[in-house]
């Protein structure tokens, strides 16, 4: 097993990780939202 020392991991990689997940998932519920209100206006 590694040697690991507490707070010595590199977290640089997971925050870009994170950055881009949150993105995505903003991104995902605006087109969600957007498909709904289209579709509540085309069935009225």
């Amino acid at each position: 097993m590694a040697a690991y020392k507490h707070g010595e991991m590199d977290i640089a990689s997971h925050e870009q990780t994170f950055a881009g997940f949150i993105k995505f998932v903003t991104r995902a519920i605006i087109v969600i939202v957007a498909l709904v209100i289209l579709m509540a206006l085309l069935n009225a």
